[in-house]
């Protein structure tokens, strides 16, 4: 069992409202599952915040936790900034370039700014996401 008031000092989270307590217990709920976990909502309210306290609380807490920035990432690029790419696999591709999803390590990976991806991109994400390959 999670103490959440500590969860709550460690990760950063302010406030003691009904709306908050029900968020960090929410976070001690997910952290103990490994699923898979989507945090929506209005841009500045803490996103990133809420994703790092579930890493934080979560088994994978002494594995990477990367951060991708999907809305900050060309489009041309990242599809191999996500998924890495093999040496020769493209015109340019010199050296095999390990993806955010390797770096990551059974750790945790943050995606931010999904909607600015491709939806073709969206779709091959979502079944990484599903199907963990």
């Amino acid at each position: 069992m999670i103490d959440t008031d500590r969860l709550q000092r460690q990760s950063g989270i302010i406030g003691n409202s009904k709306s908050i307590k029900k968020i960090v217990d929410l976070i001690s709920q997910v952290a103990e599952v490994d699923i898979s976990v989507l945090i929506t909502g209005e841009s500045g309210v803490g996103k990133e915040v809420i994703a790092k306290a579930v890493h934080k609380a979560s088994s994978r807490s002494r594995k990477p936790l990367v951060t991708v920035n999907c809305g900050a990432i060309p489009e041309g690029i990242i599809e191999s900034e996500l998924f890495g790419h093999k040496k020769g696999s493209f015109t340019g591709a010199n050296q095999r370039k390990e993806g955010k999803f390797e770096a990551a390590n059974n750790g945790t990976i943050l995606l931010d700014e999904i909607t600015e991806m491709d939806l073709g991109l969206q779709a091959k994400l979502l079944r990484v996401l599903q199907e963990r390959e």
